[in-house]
């Protein structure tokens, strides 16, 4: 794969944030902060009647983004802020820009800038990556 910086990452989408989703995962990582499944606590902290997604599904769509564009091994490095919060119902994006490419150790590093963007084009989740392409 020829990469280059500038390039776009091909965007992985996510058109509604499944609140399903958040209950099961709540209930696999035996996490027990109701913002992931009960709406009415999401209510009393302003953000309506959601639940808040997990900041690791968060990640894993950027993640899915990353492994189809260079494979399920390429990921090297992630550094990862949350400024923001997912809700259930949300429609994102996982996106991204090659910012630096570079051969180490026999490898071919890109290094990127990635984000979630929701469709009101808030971005509740940015990041690097460094993924390996070769």
């Amino acid at each position: 794969m020829k990469v280059e910086v500038g390039d776009t990452i091909p965007e992985w989408h996510m058109p509604s944030v499944r609140a399903e989703r958040m209950r099961t995962m709540a209930a696999i990582l035996r996490d027990p902060n109701p913002v992931h499944w009960d709406p009415r606590v999401v209510e009393k902290l302003g953000f309506g009647h959601h639940t808040i997604n997990q900041g690791p599904l968060g990640l894993s769509y950027m993640i899915n983004m990353l492994h189809e564009w260079a494979g399920h091994e390429s990921i090297r490095r992630l550094y990862m802020t949350f400024p923001k919060v997912v809700l259930d119902e949300d429609d994102i994006t996982a996106q991204g820009t090659v910012t630096a490419v570079r051969d180490e150790n026999g490898e071919t590093l890109v290094d990127c800038d990635i984000w979630l963007l929701r469709s009101d084009g808030d971005k509740p989740l940015q990041g690097k990556a460094t993924v390996c392409i070769s």
